[in-house]
């Protein structure tokens, strides 16, 4: 509240204001040293700078309208140095001419690496393989921190590189069953921009896995995936054998909601509680159809994972 009244009262010598963790204080920024007092008496400590905010931000966004060599990775206006900062990999003449082009106000600060867009793996989102695609099932973790998902054994069984929904590299198809037992494969998330969430797409947004609990005969259940979207009815029978062209699979879930071709693999969620993978059925979304599920529970022990929730 302070520095709010004071933003108001200081108009246009006000230079930003930030908390000093160290301290344990908030900070407002003056460029008149005649206001440090009242500043001072409302309960705030003062700083005298020679620039303002609006100043810096001025300079921000002159270097946003230029075109940023490869050695600059982004930049920042700083109010506690008084300064633009740009972040840069390297000090080549490019970099140092676009640095200096900005005038005193701006600062170099060296960097490691280039920063890269993160992406969450999410139940029901669109996966690619070399010539298909499927949707994602459940996120999961091994043992030793590897990051993985579930999905359909027939999505997984050619191997290769596996791509996300935004073609990004995900990592590689390493597991695949399709018989008795069920239709069940993982994918290894080998790419550091690719996070993990505990969570399945529904439309609109999104639906928190926090288990896996068995839900039975009966029960609601809903089904995302990446061709038709999200889709719910009842479970109608476990255990079943489904014999495909392909060949025949033992341990199906057996339900009345529709599905489509691209959608295999994708979550199959009761509550909040993981259900399985997309196998397979008849019919589609626009005249209805009975579709299959592997259960999770089964592909999760026989990879020694365990899912991620929310």
């Amino acid at each position: 509240m302070q520095v709010a009244t004071l933003r108001t009262a200081l108009g246009p010598i006000f230079a930003g204001s930030w908390f000093d963790a160290a301290a344990g204080e908030a900070v407002v920024a003056v460029t008149d040293v005649t206001f440090v007092p009242s500043v001072r008496a409302a309960g705030v400590e003062a700083r005298v700078v020679p620039r303002t905010d609006a100043q810096l931000t001025a300079v921000a966004e002159g270097l946003n309208a230029r075109p940023a060599p490869a050695g600059v990775a982004g930049w920042y206006v700083d109010l506690p140095s008084d300064q633009v900062v740009v972040q840069v990999l390297d000090h080549s003449g490019p970099t140092e001419s676009f640095v200096a082009a900005a005038g005193p106000a701006v600062r170099e600060e060296t960097v490691a690496a280039r920063p890269r867009p993160l992406y969450a793996v999410r139940g029901g989102d669109a996966w690619y393989g070399p010539d298909f695609r499927c949707s994602v099932g459940f996120a999961a973790t091994d043992g030793g921190g590897g990051k993985h998902f579930v999905t359909a054994g027939h999505c997984t069984a050619g191997g290769g590189t596996a791509f996300g929904y935004n073609r990004v590299s995900l990592g590689r198809s390493s597991g695949s069953h399709f018989g008795s037992g069920g239709d069940f494969g993982k994918v290894d998330i080998t790419s550091d921009q690719w996070t993990l969430a505990g969570l399945v797409i529904n439309g609109g947004g999104t639906v928190a896995v926090r288990g896996s609990a068995e839900a039975a005969v009966g029960a609601a259940v809903c089904r995302s995936g990446s061709t038709s979207g999200w889709h719910c009815g009842v479970i109608q029978a476990k255990n079943q054998t489904v014999v495909y062209s392909e060949g025949t699979v033992t341990g199906l879930t057996r339900t009345n909601v529709c599905a489509e071709p691209g959608d295999s693999g994708g979550a199959w969620i009761s509550g909040n509680q993981a259900q399985g993978v997309t196998s397979g059925g008849s019919g589609d979304c626009t005249h209805g159809g009975t579709t299959y599920f592997s259960p999770v529970n089964p592909a999760l022990s026989a990879y020694g994972l365990r899912l991620v929730t929310s």
